[in-house]
Protein backbone atom coordinates (compact mmCIF):
# COMPACT_ATOMS: atom_id res chain seq x y z
CA UNK A 1 0.00 0.00 0.00
CA UNK A 2 2.83 2.24 0.66
CA UNK A 3 4.28 1.83 -2.49
CA UNK A 4 0.97 2.17 -4.22
CA UNK A 5 0.78 5.70 -2.53
CA UNK A 6 4.46 6.43 -3.43
CA UNK A 7 3.66 6.04 -7.05
CA UNK A 8 0.79 8.66 -6.65
CA UNK A 9 2.62 10.99 -5.41
CA UNK A 10 5.12 10.28 -8.82
CA UNK A 11 2.10 10.48 -10.67
CA UNK A 12 0.69 13.92 -9.68
CA UNK A 13 4.45 15.10 -10.54
CA UNK A 14 3.92 13.79 -14.02
CA UNK A 15 0.41 15.46 -14.27
CA UNK A 16 2.45 18.65 -13.32
CA UNK A 17 4.97 17.82 -15.88
CA UNK A 18 2.05 17.67 -18.81
CA UNK A 19 1.02 20.81 -17.76
CA UNK A 20 4.54 22.38 -17.33
CA UNK A 21 5.23 20.54 -20.86
CA UNK A 22 1.75 21.73 -22.73
CA UNK A 23 1.94 25.52 -21.99
CA UNK A 24 4.88 25.91 -22.95
CA UNK A 25 4.71 23.90 -26.51
CA UNK A 26 1.73 25.94 -27.42
CA UNK A 27 3.83 28.39 -28.47
CA UNK A 28 5.86 26.04 -30.84
CA UNK A 29 2.53 24.27 -31.85
CA UNK A 30 1.24 28.21 -32.87
CA UNK A 31 4.78 29.71 -33.85
CA UNK A 32 4.04 29.87 -38.05
CA UNK A 33 0.68 31.23 -37.45
CA UNK A 34 2.62 33.97 -34.50
CA UNK A 35 5.32 34.74 -36.98
CA UNK A 36 3.16 35.99 -39.95
CA UNK A 37 1.08 37.80 -37.74
CA UNK A 38 3.54 39.64 -35.81
CA UNK A 39 6.07 39.52 -38.67
CA UNK A 40 8.90 37.36 -37.02
CA UNK A 41 11.74 35.54 -38.59
CA UNK A 42 12.95 32.04 -37.72
CA UNK A 43 15.81 34.41 -36.33
CA UNK A 44 13.18 36.58 -34.18
CA UNK A 45 11.45 33.25 -32.84
CA UNK A 46 14.90 31.95 -32.14
CA UNK A 47 14.77 34.96 -29.95
CA UNK A 48 11.52 34.55 -28.04
CA UNK A 49 13.07 30.85 -26.97
CA UNK A 50 16.10 33.06 -25.87
CA UNK A 51 14.38 35.27 -23.15
CA UNK A 52 12.32 32.10 -22.05
CA UNK A 53 15.25 29.99 -22.02
CA UNK A 54 17.16 32.49 -20.20
CA UNK A 55 14.76 33.36 -17.47
CA UNK A 56 14.41 29.79 -17.03
CA UNK A 57 18.15 28.82 -16.38
CA UNK A 58 19.24 32.11 -14.40
CA UNK A 59 16.06 30.92 -11.91
CA UNK A 60 16.38 27.28 -11.61
CA UNK A 61 19.29 27.06 -9.18
CA UNK A 62 17.12 30.00 -6.99
CA UNK A 63 13.83 27.94 -7.73
CA UNK A 64 15.74 24.97 -6.86
CA UNK A 65 17.60 26.08 -3.21
CA UNK A 66 13.51 27.67 -2.40
CA UNK A 67 11.88 24.62 -3.32
CA UNK A 68 14.61 22.21 -0.81
CA UNK A 69 13.91 25.73 1.44
CA UNK A 70 10.11 25.59 1.72
CA UNK A 71 9.28 22.45 1.08
CA UNK A 72 8.06 20.64 -1.79
CA UNK A 73 4.14 21.17 -1.17
CA UNK A 74 4.55 24.79 -0.67
CA UNK A 75 7.39 25.04 -3.68
CA UNK A 76 5.48 23.32 -5.90
CA UNK A 77 2.06 24.92 -6.12
CA UNK A 78 4.08 28.28 -6.20
CA UNK A 79 5.82 27.28 -9.50
CA UNK A 80 2.28 25.86 -10.87
CA UNK A 81 0.78 28.75 -10.05
CA UNK A 82 3.46 31.02 -11.76
CA UNK A 83 3.46 29.32 -15.04
CA UNK A 84 0.04 29.11 -14.90
CA UNK A 85 -0.54 32.39 -14.89
CA UNK A 86 1.90 33.31 -17.11
CA UNK A 87 0.66 30.90 -19.74
CA UNK A 88 -3.10 32.47 -19.65
CA UNK A 89 -1.36 36.56 -19.81
CA UNK A 90 0.50 34.91 -23.49
CA UNK A 91 -3.08 35.00 -24.65
CA UNK A 92 -3.29 38.72 -23.88
CA UNK A 93 -0.39 39.77 -25.60
CA UNK A 94 -0.32 42.02 -28.67
CA UNK A 95 3.31 42.89 -29.72
CA UNK A 96 6.87 41.04 -29.79
CA UNK A 97 7.82 42.84 -26.63
CA UNK A 98 4.61 41.51 -25.05
CA UNK A 99 4.66 38.50 -26.26
CA UNK A 100 8.66 37.99 -24.83
CA UNK A 101 7.70 39.69 -21.45
CA UNK A 102 5.11 36.59 -20.88
CA UNK A 103 7.57 34.31 -22.37
CA UNK A 104 10.06 35.39 -19.42
CA UNK A 105 7.95 34.90 -16.80
CA UNK A 106 6.83 31.90 -17.85
CA UNK A 107 10.26 30.74 -17.76
CA UNK A 108 10.41 31.92 -14.09
CA UNK A 109 7.73 29.65 -12.98
CA UNK A 110 8.64 26.93 -15.46
CA UNK A 111 12.16 26.63 -13.73
CA UNK A 112 10.72 25.01 -10.25
CA UNK A 113 9.24 22.34 -12.25
CA UNK A 114 12.07 19.88 -12.95
CA UNK A 115 13.68 20.77 -9.36
CA UNK A 116 10.64 19.69 -7.98
CA UNK A 117 10.39 16.28 -9.72
CA UNK A 118 13.39 15.38 -9.03
CA UNK A 119 13.23 16.16 -4.94
CA UNK A 120 10.20 13.98 -5.53
CA UNK A 121 11.70 11.30 -7.16
CA UNK A 122 14.31 11.57 -3.87
CA UNK A 123 11.76 11.50 -1.17
CA UNK A 124 9.24 8.98 -2.76
CA UNK A 125 11.58 6.49 -4.71
CA UNK A 126 14.98 4.38 -4.22
CA UNK A 127 17.71 4.54 -5.83
CA UNK A 128 17.09 2.02 -8.24
CA UNK A 129 13.26 2.93 -9.09
CA UNK A 130 14.64 6.75 -9.72
CA UNK A 131 15.32 6.29 -13.48
CA UNK A 132 12.13 4.76 -13.82
CA UNK A 133 10.07 7.46 -11.99
CA UNK A 134 12.00 9.69 -14.30
CA UNK A 135 10.52 7.98 -17.15
CA UNK A 136 7.00 8.37 -15.42
CA UNK A 137 7.70 12.15 -15.40
CA UNK A 138 8.33 12.01 -18.94
CA UNK A 139 5.34 10.18 -19.54
CA UNK A 140 3.79 13.74 -18.36
CA UNK A 141 6.24 15.54 -20.92
CA UNK A 142 4.80 13.72 -23.56
CA UNK A 143 1.26 13.94 -22.71
CA UNK A 144 1.62 17.61 -22.65
CA UNK A 145 3.81 17.36 -26.06
CA UNK A 146 1.08 15.55 -27.92
CA UNK A 147 -1.49 17.79 -26.28
CA UNK A 148 -0.32 21.18 -26.77
CA UNK A 149 -0.12 20.55 -31.18
CA UNK A 150 -3.06 19.35 -30.73
CA UNK A 151 -5.55 21.46 -28.44
CA UNK A 152 -3.98 24.77 -29.70
CA UNK A 153 -4.69 23.72 -32.92
CA UNK A 154 -7.94 22.73 -32.24
CA UNK A 155 -9.07 25.85 -30.13
CA UNK A 156 -7.35 28.26 -32.15
CA UNK A 157 -9.13 27.26 -35.34
CA UNK A 158 -11.92 27.35 -33.37
CA UNK A 159 -11.54 30.39 -30.84
CA UNK A 160 -8.29 32.42 -31.95
CA UNK A 161 -5.02 31.61 -31.01
CA UNK A 162 -5.44 33.85 -27.64
CA UNK A 163 -8.34 31.45 -26.30
CA UNK A 164 -5.58 28.59 -26.51
CA UNK A 165 -3.27 30.30 -24.29
CA UNK A 166 -6.18 31.45 -21.70
CA UNK A 167 -7.95 27.75 -21.74
CA UNK A 168 -4.60 25.69 -21.87
CA UNK A 169 -2.73 27.92 -19.01
CA UNK A 170 -5.66 27.85 -16.57
CA UNK A 171 -5.67 24.14 -15.84
CA UNK A 172 -2.78 24.50 -13.80
CA UNK A 173 -4.81 26.07 -11.20
CA UNK A 174 -6.62 22.98 -11.26
CA UNK A 175 -3.58 20.89 -9.74
CA UNK A 176 -2.40 22.70 -6.95
CA UNK A 177 -5.32 21.75 -4.34
CA UNK A 178 -4.73 17.78 -5.75
CA UNK A 179 -1.40 18.07 -4.69
CA UNK A 180 -1.91 19.65 -1.29
CA UNK A 181 -4.09 16.87 -0.88
CA UNK A 182 -1.63 14.23 -2.04
CA UNK A 183 1.32 15.39 -0.33
CA UNK A 184 -0.42 15.02 3.05
CA UNK A 185 -1.17 11.67 3.04
CA UNK A 186 2.02 9.88 0.96
CA UNK A 187 5.15 8.94 3.80
CA UNK A 188 8.41 9.94 2.46
CA UNK A 189 11.16 7.41 2.29
CA UNK A 190 14.04 7.57 5.55
CA UNK A 191 16.76 9.09 4.26
CA UNK A 192 19.36 6.61 3.19
CA UNK A 193 22.63 9.00 2.47
CA UNK A 194 23.10 12.34 4.35
CA UNK A 195 22.58 15.04 1.62
CA UNK A 196 25.27 17.10 0.27
CA UNK A 197 25.26 20.78 1.30
CA UNK A 198 24.90 23.00 -1.67
CA UNK A 199 28.23 24.65 -1.74
CA UNK A 200 30.09 20.82 -1.28
CA UNK A 201 27.73 20.24 -4.69
CA UNK A 202 28.81 23.31 -6.40
CA UNK A 203 32.69 22.27 -5.86
CA UNK A 204 32.43 18.74 -6.53
CA UNK A 205 33.79 17.81 -10.73
CA UNK A 206 31.26 15.16 -11.04
CA UNK A 207 28.62 17.81 -10.65
CA UNK A 208 30.42 19.75 -13.48
CA UNK A 209 30.70 16.82 -15.66
CA UNK A 210 27.05 15.74 -15.08
CA UNK A 211 25.99 19.83 -16.41
CA UNK A 212 28.17 19.45 -19.40
CA UNK A 213 27.14 16.15 -20.63
CA UNK A 214 23.03 17.40 -19.78
CA UNK A 215 24.38 20.57 -22.49
CA UNK A 216 25.62 18.02 -24.89
CA UNK A 217 22.90 15.35 -24.59
CA UNK A 218 19.72 17.37 -25.38
CA UNK A 219 20.95 19.79 -27.72
CA UNK A 220 18.82 16.99 -29.78
CA UNK A 221 15.85 17.26 -27.54
CA UNK A 222 15.97 21.16 -27.53
CA UNK A 223 15.92 20.97 -31.56
CA UNK A 224 13.09 18.74 -32.25
CA UNK A 225 10.90 20.01 -28.73
CA UNK A 226 11.31 23.44 -30.77
CA UNK A 227 11.06 23.00 -34.79
CA UNK A 228 9.36 19.92 -35.72
CA UNK A 229 6.42 22.03 -36.73
CA UNK A 230 8.91 24.50 -38.32
CA UNK A 231 10.94 21.91 -40.14
CA UNK A 232 7.98 20.44 -41.60
CA UNK A 233 6.27 23.41 -42.61
CA UNK A 234 9.34 24.99 -44.14
CA UNK A 235 11.52 21.80 -45.39
CA UNK A 236 8.60 19.93 -46.53
CA UNK A 237 6.08 22.80 -47.09
CA UNK A 238 3.33 21.08 -45.28
CA UNK A 239 0.27 23.09 -44.07
CA UNK A 240 0.79 24.72 -40.05
CA UNK A 241 -2.55 22.25 -39.41
CA UNK A 242 -1.85 19.27 -41.66
CA UNK A 243 1.90 19.30 -39.43
CA UNK A 244 0.47 19.37 -36.04
CA UNK A 245 -2.64 17.05 -36.57
CA UNK A 246 -0.80 14.46 -38.54
CA UNK A 247 3.07 14.13 -37.78
CA UNK A 248 3.87 17.07 -34.54
CA UNK A 249 2.23 15.04 -32.07
CA UNK A 250 3.72 11.25 -32.58
CA UNK A 251 7.56 12.34 -31.77
CA UNK A 252 6.66 12.84 -28.21
CA UNK A 253 5.15 9.40 -27.99
CA UNK A 254 8.78 7.74 -28.68
CA UNK A 255 10.45 10.03 -25.84
CA UNK A 256 7.81 8.18 -23.05
CA UNK A 257 9.07 4.81 -24.64
CA UNK A 258 12.17 6.47 -24.73
CA UNK A 259 12.16 6.99 -21.34
CA UNK A 260 10.27 3.68 -20.16
CA UNK A 261 12.61 1.77 -21.94
CA UNK A 262 16.07 3.53 -20.25
CA UNK A 263 14.69 2.87 -17.14
CA UNK A 264 13.97 -0.70 -17.25
CA UNK A 265 17.21 -1.21 -18.69
CA UNK A 266 19.34 0.29 -16.05
CA UNK A 267 17.19 -2.01 -13.77
CA UNK A 268 17.85 -4.66 -15.34
CA UNK A 269 21.30 -4.16 -15.62
CA UNK A 270 22.06 -3.03 -12.25
CA UNK A 271 20.09 -5.46 -10.58
CA UNK A 272 20.38 -5.54 -6.77
CA UNK A 273 23.73 -3.68 -6.91
CA UNK A 274 23.93 -0.90 -4.19
CA UNK A 275 25.95 1.25 -7.24
CA UNK A 276 24.21 1.89 -10.15
CA UNK A 277 25.79 4.27 -12.07
CA UNK A 278 28.13 1.87 -14.69
CA UNK A 279 24.50 0.43 -15.77
CA UNK A 280 23.69 4.24 -16.21
CA UNK A 281 26.83 4.66 -18.44
CA UNK A 282 25.86 1.38 -20.30
CA UNK A 283 22.28 2.87 -21.09
CA UNK A 284 23.29 6.55 -21.96
CA UNK A 285 26.14 5.15 -24.45
CA UNK A 286 23.62 2.51 -26.14
CA UNK A 287 21.05 5.75 -26.35
CA UNK A 288 24.29 8.38 -28.04
CA UNK A 289 25.23 5.89 -30.43
CA UNK A 290 21.79 5.33 -31.63
CA UNK A 291 21.33 9.47 -32.02
CA UNK A 292 23.90 9.12 -34.80
CA UNK A 293 21.44 8.76 -37.58
CA UNK A 294 19.53 11.82 -36.90
CA UNK A 295 22.29 13.39 -39.03
CA UNK A 296 19.96 11.46 -41.87
CA UNK A 297 16.54 13.65 -40.34
CA UNK A 298 17.23 16.42 -43.69
CA UNK A 299 17.93 13.74 -46.21
CA UNK A 300 14.67 12.01 -45.40
CA UNK A 301 12.39 13.03 -49.04
CA UNK A 302 9.16 12.46 -46.85
CA UNK A 303 8.11 14.30 -43.95
CA UNK A 304 6.57 10.61 -42.46
CA UNK A 305 10.03 9.41 -43.28
CA UNK A 306 11.75 12.83 -41.67
CA UNK A 307 9.05 12.19 -38.54
CA UNK A 308 10.35 8.67 -38.68
CA UNK A 309 13.95 9.93 -37.56
CA UNK A 310 12.95 12.03 -35.25
CA UNK A 311 11.22 9.58 -33.50
CA UNK A 312 14.08 7.89 -32.97
CA UNK A 313 15.97 10.51 -32.17
CA UNK A 314 13.69 10.83 -29.19
CA UNK A 315 13.50 7.89 -27.89
CA UNK A 316 17.30 7.46 -27.70
CA UNK A 317 17.79 11.19 -26.47
CA UNK A 318 15.20 10.47 -23.36
CA UNK A 319 16.65 6.83 -22.82
CA UNK A 320 19.57 8.44 -22.15
CA UNK A 321 18.24 11.87 -20.38
CA UNK A 322 16.13 10.26 -17.67
CA UNK A 323 19.47 8.55 -16.35
CA UNK A 324 21.35 12.16 -16.52
CA UNK A 325 18.78 13.74 -14.48
CA UNK A 326 18.81 10.39 -11.75
CA UNK A 327 22.47 10.60 -11.47
CA UNK A 328 22.35 13.45 -9.15
CA UNK A 329 20.17 12.37 -6.92
CA UNK A 330 22.58 9.52 -6.61
CA UNK A 331 25.69 11.50 -6.12
CA UNK A 332 24.13 14.05 -3.37
CA UNK A 333 21.00 12.66 -1.92
CA UNK A 334 17.56 13.88 -1.55
CA UNK A 335 17.84 16.95 0.88
CA UNK A 336 19.41 19.26 -1.58
CA UNK A 337 17.53 17.20 -4.42
CA UNK A 338 16.25 20.10 -6.09
CA UNK A 339 19.09 22.60 -5.53
CA UNK A 340 21.35 19.59 -7.38
CA UNK A 341 18.70 19.14 -10.36
CA UNK A 342 18.26 22.93 -10.54
CA UNK A 343 21.50 22.60 -12.41
CA UNK A 344 20.83 20.38 -14.89
CA UNK A 345 17.66 22.75 -15.41
CA UNK A 346 19.86 25.57 -15.87
CA UNK A 347 22.41 24.68 -18.35
CA UNK A 348 19.47 23.47 -20.75
CA UNK A 349 17.67 26.51 -20.12
CA UNK A 350 20.81 28.19 -21.53
CA UNK A 351 21.14 25.81 -24.02
CA UNK A 352 17.79 26.60 -25.08
CA UNK A 353 18.30 30.06 -25.21
CA UNK A 354 21.89 30.16 -27.39
CA UNK A 355 21.18 27.04 -29.06
CA UNK A 356 17.76 28.01 -30.35
CA UNK A 357 18.85 31.63 -31.02
CA UNK A 358 21.46 30.31 -33.30
CA UNK A 359 19.45 27.59 -34.90
CA UNK A 360 16.65 30.54 -36.14
CA UNK A 361 19.83 32.13 -37.90
CA UNK A 362 21.42 28.61 -39.22
CA UNK A 363 18.48 27.75 -40.44
CA UNK A 364 17.44 31.03 -42.33
CA UNK A 365 20.74 31.49 -44.16
CA UNK A 366 21.68 27.26 -45.02
CA UNK A 367 18.24 25.25 -43.81
CA UNK A 368 18.21 22.50 -41.38
CA UNK A 369 20.92 20.36 -42.86
CA UNK A 370 24.12 21.91 -40.60
CA UNK A 371 21.81 21.75 -37.64
CA UNK A 372 21.02 18.43 -37.79
CA UNK A 373 24.83 16.90 -38.76
CA UNK A 374 26.19 19.10 -35.88
CA UNK A 375 23.44 17.80 -32.97
CA UNK A 376 24.19 14.12 -34.05
CA UNK A 377 27.14 13.76 -32.92
CA UNK A 378 27.15 15.67 -29.52
CA UNK A 379 25.54 13.01 -27.24
CA UNK A 380 28.50 11.11 -27.86
CA UNK A 381 30.81 13.53 -26.29
CA UNK A 382 27.94 13.42 -23.80
CA UNK A 383 28.88 9.73 -22.53
CA UNK A 384 32.37 9.97 -22.91
CA UNK A 385 32.24 13.36 -20.63
CA UNK A 386 30.40 11.05 -17.73
CA UNK A 387 32.36 8.05 -18.75
CA UNK A 388 35.77 10.09 -17.66
CA UNK A 389 34.22 12.01 -14.44
CA UNK A 390 32.92 8.83 -13.16
CA UNK A 391 34.81 6.12 -13.86
CA UNK A 392 36.01 4.13 -10.38
CA UNK A 393 39.68 5.82 -9.62
CA UNK A 394 42.29 3.19 -9.45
Amino acid sequence: MVSQLRWLAIAVFALANALNFMDRQILAALAPQLMREFHITAGGYGDVILVFSLTYALAAPVAGLLIDRLGLPFGASLSVGLWSFAGMATGFTSSLTGLMTTRGLLGLGESGGIPATGKASAIYLPPRERAMGAAVFQIGLTLGAIAAPLAAETISRLYGWRMAFVMLGAFGFLWIPLWIVVSKRVPRLPETKPPSPARAILQDRRYWALLASNVLLMSVYSLWVNWTTVFLVRVHHMPQHEANFQLAWIPPIFATAGGLFGGWLTMRWAGRKADVTPARLRVILCGSLLLLIGALVPFMPTPGLATAFICLSFFACVASSVNIYALPLDLFGAGHAAFAVSGLTSVYGLLQGVFSSGVGRVVDRYGFTPVCLGVAVLPMASWLVLHLALRPKA
